[in-house]
């Protein structure tokens, strides 16, 4: 079942929101205002959750708190890779979350925390380890990035992909699983944890792999799961069917949507990280969703 909503993914990332098109991410804050309300008339209690943030920046937070989103949502949330695309160190987590405690007084949750075995299976078997004993216990809920390898034949949604060069390629080898379907070493360290950590997996449209995925996950025993329903894949041909597969196939769960993607036609730019034309269109998106499916 859906237990919370997020507002968007990654809005201080270029590769999530088009900050040249939003310098002081005025029309973010507008935008994400606007659809708080729309959830909160469907829905008063459903927890909301600010777009996770990466990289973690209390200045980014501070601002939004500035322009008023805060004071809508319930729960501020934070993503971190220092193995593969921060510039701290993994010693460095308690840091990181005081930074953003300093800034507001919500829930803090780490919606994305990964390691890839880009390099080395052993160096991700440790990084999980190691993530989970400096979170677990300090924030209300974690979820880890991902349970899938990226197929290689399909593209990472990045703003300049293979130009990035290895920072590009790690997005392949984030899962506990192999695109052929078989564990990795982490997954042993992972299933110890399955219930505090949670996970983070992204479907694109119509994934062959969903059905695999779910079975994975109940026989890991995990209960939060993140993912996401895209309001650009909305403008496609049947992608009501697909919605409700998805998120039929998740109920089991409890499970973290996040809304976000901009449909090219709806955007400033015909791009997904651009701003909207009109921050009502994704509010009504997000109001829908949330009737249709929480």
């Amino acid at each position: 079942m859906i237990d919370s909503v997020m507002l968007w993914n990654e809005p201080n990332n270029r590769s999530h929101w088009d900050f040249g098109l939003d310098p002081d991410w005025s029309q973010f804050a507008r935008m994400i205002k606007l659809s708080s309300d729309a959830v909160r008339a469907e829905r008063p209690r459903l927890l909301q959750v600010a777009g996770g943030i990466s990289p973690i920046d209390a200045h980014f937070i501070r601002n939004l708190d500035a322009q008023g989103v805060l004071a809508k949502l319930d729960v501020v949330a934070v993503h971190g890779f220092p193995l593969d695309w921060n510039h701290w160190q993994l010693h460095e987590w308690p840091g990181k979350l005081a930074e953003i405690r300093a800034v507001t007084s919500l829930p803090l949750w780490v919606t994305e925390v990964g390691v890839s075995s880009f390099g080395a299976e052993e160096v991700q078997a440790l990084g999980l380890r190691r993530s989970a004993e400096l979170l677990s216990g300090k924030v209300d809920r974690i979820h880890w990035y991902s349970l899938l390898d990226l197929p290689k034949a399909w593209p990472a949604t990045t703003r300049h992909r293979e130009a990035e060069g290895s920072s590009y390629y790690r997005h392949f080898y984030m899962g506990l699983i192999r695109e052929d379907g078989t564990p990795k070493q982490a997954l042993e360290p992972f299933s110890e944890r399955a219930q505090s950590l949670g996970i983070c997996q992204w479907f694109h449209f119509e994934d062959p792999r969903l059905d695999m995925a779910v079975r994975w996950l109940k026989e890991l025993g995990v209960r939060h799961l993140r993912t996401g329903l895209s309001w650009a894949d909305s403008y496609r041909p049947g992608w009501e069917a697909w919605f409700d597969r998805q998120m039929k196939a998740l109920e089991p769960f409890e499970v973290t949507v996040t809304f976000c993607f901009t449909p090219e036609e709806r955007g400033i730019a015909p791009h997904h990280t651009s701003p909207p034309k009109h921050a009502e269109e994704f509010a009504e998106f997000c109001q829908r969703m949330v009737r249709r499916y929480a």
